[in-house]
Formats: structure tokens, sequence, C-alpha cells
């Protein structure tokens, strides 16, 4: 298998991507669901963070420093700078940002890594729905430093327009801001694995692609 098969297999095999009948925070009934929640193990974790050292590793993204926006990409951070070192001998800084800005001690937005003018920063999450993270996270980056940022790096690209685009979130982050998004894995190639038997749901497959006809992207 391919790593992006096994990162769905992955997924599959810890509950975080299931099929089924969902109902979507946007109201969309969705065949499937990605639950990211549901990684909860320190093998987990450190399998998760190799598959994201993958994806920066073969998309050549370079930079200085992960970026992990509070809270679910703080762990998201740290795991792959962990594996990017074990698995490519790339020694990179961390940081992650406050909620509130700390008043004492040594005060600042972030915690790890202090950012500086001009440095390559990579953000680290989990899924995009709308954008929402990396439009409260470019602000706070901003303040800290005249940072450029190399990449997003997300685990599943939804492929999916938003309620009032004909783009999807990864496409609308990239024509607002000029930030590439990088995805483990799309949805595309999960309905792939599912053609190529790497998982299960073939009788899913029918609603799958009528959902992405109704609401995909390319």
């Amino acid at each position: 298998m391919t790593y992006k098969q096994q990162f769905i297999k992955f997924m599959v095999d810890n509950g975080v991507l299931k099929f089924g009948e969902f109902t979507l925070k946007s109201g969309r009934k969705a065949p499937y669901f990605i639950n990211t929640g549901n990684y909860k193990s320190g093998a987990q974790l450190s399998e998760l963070g190799a598959y994201y050292a993958r994806c920066i590793a073969e998309n050549g993204v370079e930079a200085q420093t992960l970026v992990g926006p509070a809270y679910k990409g703080i762990p998201l951070a740290v795991t792959t700078a962990v594996s990017l070192y074990n698995m490519y001998g790339k020694d990179m800084n961390y940081t992650f940002d406050r909620k509130e800005v700390k008043d004492h001690g040594e005060g600042g937005l972030f915690v790890g890594k202090q950012l500086t003018d001009g440095e390559r920063v990579i953000i680290i999450e989990d899924v995009m729905t709308s954008g929402k993270a990396l439009r409260e996270l470019l602000p706070k980056l901003r303040q800290a430093a005249d940072v450029e940022i190399a990449a997003m790096i997300i685990s599943v690209d939804r492929m999916e327009r938003g309620l009032e685009s004909e783009l999807s979130a990864v496409q609308e982050v990239y024509k607002e801001f000029g930030v590439k998004v990088y995805s483990i894995v799309t949805m595309a190639d999960i309905i792939d694995a599912i053609e190529q038997g790497v998982i299960a749901g073939k009788e899913y497959l029918p609603k799958m692609k009528e959902y992405r006809k109704t609401y995909g992207v390319d």
C-alpha cells in the first residue's frame, strides 16, 4: 500500500473515518464523517506524526518552524517535529499560540520557538472546514513577527465547496491569503481506497459519489 492508503486504513481502524449517514455542522447530509477527536493514545499520535512528516517531505516544503494552532494543532505539531527528526534527520522548531496573551513572566503570544522576521513556518492542523482556524491564527503570527508561511498541512482535504462559495476551504485560503494547503489524503483518495479494496465500504460508494457530484470540487 502507498502511505496515503495506509493512512486511510489507519483512520478507519482508529474510528476516525466512519461511513453511514451524518448531519454535518453545515446542515448537509454526508455519507462519511471524520472525527479526529478519536486520536487519543501515544501509539496513534506517533503514527500520525509520521504521516504528517511524509506529507511535508513528499511535497518538498522547507521551513524552520512548525506552528500548531491551539488546541488540536499543539500535539500534531509536536509529534510531526519528532517524526521529521527521527525519519529525515530534520531538527525543526515548534511553537503554538496561547488563547490569551500571557501578562507575566516571559509574556508573549507563543509558547516554544519565539518567531523572528523572515522565518519560514509550516502550520499543522487536523482538518479544514472553513479556514476559521487560519483566519484566527494569522493576526497572531503577524503580531509576533514578519514570518513567511511556507504551507499549511492538514490530514484530509474534503474537496467540498463552502456554503456561500464555489471554492473549497482549501481553495479559499489560497485565494485569500496565498497559503498553499497540502493534505495527507483527499476525499478522492478515500473513494479510490474503497474501490481498490484497501478499506471496506463499497456499499457506500454510490452515496459518496453522489455527494461529491453535488458538493465536490476538483
